[in-house]
């Protein structure tokens, strides 16, 4: 058997609309959260929360 089991993908890129939609930011902010944070989900979770508040 070649794959783990429980193993998972990485998950994919947020797009920066699915961020601002989810968040209610404007795309222009969710899109530097993107580029500063790459593909970590929970740090741009954490950097959009910070600017939805």
């Amino acid at each position: 058997m070649t794959e783990r089991e429980g193993a998972s993908a990485p998950a994919p890129a947020y797009e920066p609309k699915v961020l601002a939609k989810k968040f209610r930011i404007p795309v222009e902010d969710a899109v530097k959260i993107i580029d500063e944070y790459g593909s970590d989900r929970k740090a741009i979770d954490k950097a959009a929360r910070r600017i939805a508040a």
